[in-house]
């Protein structure tokens, strides 16, 4: 069986403050961008690559979610606990250093996990926590 990842998905509270940081601050690349206003779809990668993508979704856009449900999505992303995402790079100190003269949230520095992992983490407009692992 051959399997491989296509996308993800990252919800968004603004289009453009999330389109700023996935584009300007991360210097992903935009594959597609459909919708306007808070019902805005937005897919980046990074740039160079063909490989799988981030969509940027309103999550108060799918209709199976009821009020009570948005409520608690809501609440989730402004304290940080609803979306993740693990990026990799050669460079952590590069890329962290390059981030956040960018002005990205930091959450943590760079810093050797106890489970063998070198990472850091930020923070994107719409509170999803975003980690950064070393590799190679």
């Amino acid at each position: 069986m051959d399997i491989t990842l296509h996308s993800t998905f990252l919800p968004h509270e603004d289009a453009e403050a999330s389109l700023t940081f996935y584009r300007d601050v991360l210097g992903f690349a935009v594959r597609n961008d459909v919708g306007s206003g808070r019902m805005r779809w937005i897919t980046v990668a990074p740039a160079g690559t063909d490989g799988p993508s981030i969509v940027l979704y309103p999550p108060e856009a799918d209709p199976g979610v009821t009020d009570d449900e948005r409520r608690t999505i809501a609440e989730m992303m402004a304290k940080g606990t609803y979306g993740i995402i693990v990026l990799a790079t050669k460079d952590l100190d590069g890329a962290f250093t390059a981030l956040q003269s960018r002005g990205a949230e930091v959450v943590q520095e760079p810093i050797e996990q106890p489970y063998g992992i070198r990472d850091c983490a930020f923070r994107d407009p719409a509170g999803n926590l975003v980690r950064i692992n070393q590799v190679g």
